[in-house]
């Protein structure tokens, strides 16, 4: 009995025992500056693998045993560590470690390296500053947030962006960065075509890095130097904007994130026109009517002729609006209409093209489940995003699937992979350029009298292409312009790609220092673009057609990196790394239309031409890649590092006696505070330089001279003589000669932080030579081909970039964070080919053509000019007979006339937090840069804007005619320097516009400062969600507002901003559409 009492008193104390050692404890961890919750920190207990996270209000719980000691760590503070003696809630402040600032950022290859040993720059931003106010092309977030770094946007639905890293570097090759998700290489290819980059007309369908899904970005670095890029090979000489994905924590449970966001967007006035409302239809004193200004024919069966309004005419250059005059205009001849066979007075529309835009709706949903365990993490996400546009019937849809996860199998051996799909659907994306493009009618070819709600009544109520522009009252078919509504609902485009992207790693440490990572990733998708234009159209002159383009990519890279990092001795450290890179690249395209018109009309297929299609357009392209490469950096006593790479491809583009490059590079750093004694002033202090060199591989499909086939137009049956097939030569002579271009570039940066952290600045100077240009130049056509490929040219770019960020409060309650980032790029063209001094990479209407000049900046415009004397004056033209013209002299067509690169951009925002409460907003700046305005060239000619309406210097109207007092005396001198003093006619159109000025007229500077984003949160208090032991852990409320006001432009009636396409062809405008001011809210819970 005794025996078994004293056992139950042992099992008593043993339990008792292990109850005492394995308790539960609770807390939550703040920032001892400020209060604030600090999630994520990773709390450890010491001497075990045990541990785990706090959540997003900071707080923990976690089992551990009597008397042991839990470390708390977070980047960018100090570790702390904490005795559990019979506690069971413990507060922890941690302090922000401001002298070791261990900043740690993703680098080439995805690897991670703290900031402060990098010898070149980078910058990083934070997820939220792209998926706060965010856009259908998350790389419109970056403009004004990173510096280096031009972003080119355009108005369009869904449009493309144009993001160029240290300035232009390729005379006629790709200039984009390379984007990186992951690890991930993501094909960022714009497949639009070479008319709507050259202005002429058809679809802006984005640039494929719009696939990202900003909802699933943690961080953005930009890489921007050569030094920092040259571990990518050869396509990242262009800079790298590395993406990385929000993981999965090691959570207890599963966490889950809901968010949800409605935007409403409408047109900023200031970047639409603002018409004048004098004078109505016509091109001037043309026509029947007595006073010339009218047509003039009985319609109502009088006997009596009635004035009608000149229908074919597209200008606002005819009578003057009189409510007394009785016209009878389009809709008199619409036997639908209201107002059919019936006159009206004489008046300016009441709904000008305004009142043709939408508001647009935008809906972005997501909701990520997120956990794990102490082996592995996961994170599974889904966000929808829907959006209408500011045109009728457009509309974008986006449904971004992903899954990202790791598991450790063993301490040694850790398994990784991130799975992303995307699919796109895009519906009625606005035309660009000039032709079959709405907004060329309502910014250059329009009538003043023609109400856009009224041809919207005619639509509805037919359906069909009820017009204003009818080729004559007796003619009633379209004939420069389509019923603009009709266009919208009838020839509109359609689209859709799938793609999955993503990658699988496995990484096995065979000792603390040294550890190998195998790792596969893919890129591949599948798109479809089709195209329509209804019968009765003026596009394809009057025939329907149906276009349609197929286009699948993939890409397979495997890399094999072996890791080395360890510590020699209490002073010198050694990283390196030792890989291999094999690329895998397939682009397949198939381009084919209709002939002859559709046999069954809307039925928009292939098999429904009504004649036999000619052979579609089919490329194929193939790119294989093999790189070797290695990596080295030395540090001193955490003070001194010196890092050096080098890398050699192989690349199948390049002729075999000639297909490999090597590129090294080479940085060094120097943390001067670290060797400062008594610098309380001073947090950090680093100097960096480098030099490095990167390759770059020739174009597919350049080297061997190939033969194509022909493609009939309209049934021409030019891929045939007599029955036989036809194939002739490529327009490009190809080189089996070419090598690799190189881009040398060198950089200094200095970087300093001072106060504990509170101010600081980030300075780079940087100068990059960009040589053995592949560029196609142009041949005399003798030689049967119009350019051949050669190794020739070199650019440089040189600038500085200033990245400067401050806290002038931080207490408590309050604090106020500003960043400031400015970047001046010079470049210049050094040199072309032997016996060429200019390249032209765009021809634009009206003879404007952009050009890469020996001795000026790449991105030149040229055309015609003023003619200006000794005095810098505008010489007025004599005729032949030596007779004062009246209207300028010009020169011929390759004069400079403007330049597309900015003098300098900048970017100033502010964040303002009290207790739950936030605030913040980032300006936006460009100053200089020109763009060519065909809009203010053709609508100026038509008189659509105000700037023809005006009093003279005999106070009279200035399209009065002469003899009236009107007319105008141009502003100049006659070549003998004596003033001009004849007047001018006023009457009829052209006088303002393109007819009698030369193009340099209508070069603007593109100048801007724009209030680009505004967001106010509010964090909800837990205890709406029943208190801390609720079911929501946190709640975030926010108004956000993208492109609000538009502080300054000289541009007038449109955005500076805006052009056709991404690409290099930058600097042209051709109805534009305006800006769009979007206000929203959105809500997000985290569970």
């Amino acid at each position: 009995m005794r025996k078994i009492l004293f056992n139950f008193l042992l099992l008593i104390t043993l339990v008792g025992q292990a109850m005492a050692q394995d308790r539960q404890v609770t807390g939550k961890v703040v920032s001892a500056d400020d209060s604030s919750p600090l999630p994520g920190v990773s709390i450890s207990l010491k001497g075990t693998s045990k541990g785990t996270n706090s959540d997003a209000s900071g707080n923990f719980k976690i089992s551990v045993p009597s008397g042991s000691t839990l470390v708390f760590s977070f980047v960018g503070f100090k570790k702390q560590s904490v005795l559990v003696g019979s506690q069971t809630s413990i507060s922890i402040k941690l302090e922000a470690d401001v002298a070791s600032l261990d900043e740690v950022v993703v680098t080439a290859l995805g690897l991670t390296r703290e900031k402060k040993s990098l010898g070149y720059a980078t910058q990083e931003i934070k997820g939220d500053a792209v998926n706060t106010a965010k856009e259908s092309n998350f790389l419109n977030s970056l403009s004004g947030k990173v510096s280096g770094v031009e972003i080119r946007r355009n108005n369009n639905l869904g449009a493309s962006t144009n993001i160029v890293v240290r300035g232009f570097k390729s005379l006629s090759g790709n200039n984009q960065a390379l984007f990186v998700v992951d690890g991930v290489p993501i094909d960022n290819t714009n497949t639009n075509s070479l008319d709507t980059q050259n202005g002429r007309g058809g679809y802006d369908f984005g640039n494929a890095a719009a696939d990202i899904n900003p909802d699933d970005i943690e961080t953005i670095n930009v890489l921007k130097g050569a030094a920092a890029t040259a571990l990518y090979g050869s396509r990242a000489a262009n800079g790298v904007v590395m993406v990385t994905t929000k993981k999965g924590r090691k959570n207890k449970g599963i966490g889950v994130t809901v968010s949800a966001g409605y935007t409403v967007g409408s047109i900023d006035r200031s970047t639409f026109p603002k018409y004048q409302n004098q004078y109505g239809g016509g091109y001037g004193n043309y026509y029947e009517s007595p006073d010339k200004k009218f047509l003039y024919r009985d319609i109502n069966g009088d006997g009596v002729n009635d004035l009608v309004v000149p229908t074919s005419e597209d200008a606002s250059y005819g009578a003057a609006f009189d409510p007394s005059k009785m016209v009878y205009d389009w809709t008199a001849f619409d036997p639908t209409s209201p107002n059919y066979g019936k006159a009206r007075p004489w008046v300016a529309a009441k709904n000008d093209y305004s009142a043709f835009f939408n508001d647009s709706k935008t809906f972005n949903g997501s909701v990520a489940l997120d956990g794990g365990n102490e082996n592995g993490n996961y994170r599974v996400s889904y966000t929808r995003f829907d959006q209408t546009g500011i045109l009728p019937n457009s509309s974008l849809q986006k449904n971004s699937f992903s899954f990202g996860g790791s598991y450790d199998f063993s301490k040694k051996l850790t398994a990784t992979t991130n799975i992303n799909f995307v699919r796109q659907d895009g519906k009625g994306r606005y035309t660009n350029g000039y032709n079959d493009n709405i907004m060329s009618s309502a910014r250059q070819w329009n009538q003043r009298n023609v109400d856009i709600l009224e041809l919207r009544d005619a639509y509805d109520r037919t359906g069909k292409n009820i017009t204003w522009n009818w080729a004559d009252p007796t003619d009633l078919k379209p004939i420069y312009w389509d019923n603009p509504y009709f266009q919208r609902y009838n020839n509109y485009e359609t689209d859709w790609r799938n793609r999955l992207f993503g990658n699988a790693a496995l990484n096995y440490k065979f000792s603390d220092f040294f550890d190998v990572l195998g790792r596969v990733s893919m890129d591949s998708y599948t798109e479809l673009q089709e195209e329509r234009v209804a019968v009765g159209s003026i596009n394809n002159n009057g025939t329907a057609r149906y276009g349609r383009f197929d286009h699948t990519f993939s890409e397979i890279n495997y890399d094999l990196i072996a890791n080395f990092h360890k510590d020699i001795n209490e002073n010198f450290n050694l990283k390196g790394l030792v890989g291999a890179n094999v690329r895998r690249t397939k682009d397949d395209r198939i381009r084919a239309s209709t002939q002859g018109g559709l046999i069954v009309p809307g039925l928009y297929s292939l098999g429904n031409s009504a004649s036999a299609i000619s052979a579609p357009v089919e490329d194929f392209y193939e790119l294989y890649q093999d790189g070797i490469f290695a990596s080295a950096s030395l540090g001193y006593k955490d003070m001194l590092f010196l890092d050096a790479t080098a890398r050699r491809d192989r690349s199948s583009t390049l002729p075999a006696s000639n297909n490999a490059y090597f590129y090294p590079s080479v940085s060094g750093s120097f943390i001067f505070s670290n060797a400062m004694a008594n610098n309380s002033w001073l947090s950090f202090g680093k100097i960096r330089v480098n030099y490095a060199e990167v390759g770059n591989t020739a174009p597919p499909l350049s080297i061997v001279n190939t033969y194509i086939k022909p493609t009939n137009l309209n049934s021409d049956n030019r891929d045939s003589f007599n029955g036989q097939p036809l194939f002739q030569v490529n327009a490009t002579l190809n080189n089996p000669n070419l090598k690799p271009e190189r881009t040398k570039s060198t950089e200094v940066g200095l970087e300093m932080k001072f106060l504990k952290n509170r101010l600081g600045f980030d300075l780079a100077l940087y100068k990059t030579l960009s040589v053995d240009q592949i560029l196609p130049v142009s041949v005399s056509k003798a030689t049967g081909y119009d350019r051949k490929y050669v190794n020739a040219g070199t650019i440089e770019n040189k600038g500085i970039e200033l990245a400067l960020n401050g806290t002038p409060i931080q207490t408590k309650n309050v604090t106020w964070k500003t960043t400031v980032n400015f970047t001046m790029n010079r470049n210049k063209v050094l040199e072309l080919y032997d016996g060429v001094d200019n390249l032209q990479i765009g021809s634009f209407q009206q003879g404007v053509t952009l050009n890469a000049t020996v001795g000026q900046p790449y991105g030149v415009l040229k055309g015609t000019d003023f003619v200006f004397n000794d005095k810098g004056q505008k010489v007025i033209a004599l005729d032949a007979e030596g007779n004062n013209t009246g209207y300028y002299a010009r020169t011929g067509a390759d004069n400079n006339i403007g330049n597309i690169n900015p003098d300098w951009k900048m970017g100033i925002s502010n964040a303002v937090s009290y207790k739950d409460f936030s605030f913040s907003f980032l300006i936006d700046i460009q100053k200089g840069g020109n763009v060519f305005s065909l809009d203010q060239a053709y609508g100026l000619a038509t008189g659509l804007y105000p700037e023809t309406v005006f009093l003279n210097d005999k106070g009279n109207p200035v399209r009065s005619s002469i003899a009236s007092g009107g007319g105008y005396i141009v502003p100049g001198v006659l070549p003998d320097g004596s003033a001009n003093t004849k007047r001018v006619s006023a009457e009829n159109y052209g006088l303002f516009g393109y007819v009698r000025n030369p193009n340099s007229a209508f070069i603007y500077d593109a100048s801007y400062v724009k209030l680009r984003e505004v967001a106010i949160s509010y964090k909800l208090p837990v205890s709406l969600f029943g208190g801390e032991s609720g079911v929501v852990k946190n709640a975030t409320l926010s108004i956000v507002g993208r492109n609000l006001w538009i502080i300054h432009k000289n541009l007038p009636y449109a955005d500076p901003e805006d052009g056709l396409s991404s690409g290099n062809i930058q600097g042209f405008q051709s109805g534009v559409y305006p800006a769009v001011r979007e206000i929203g809210a959105s809500l997000k819970f985290s569970f």
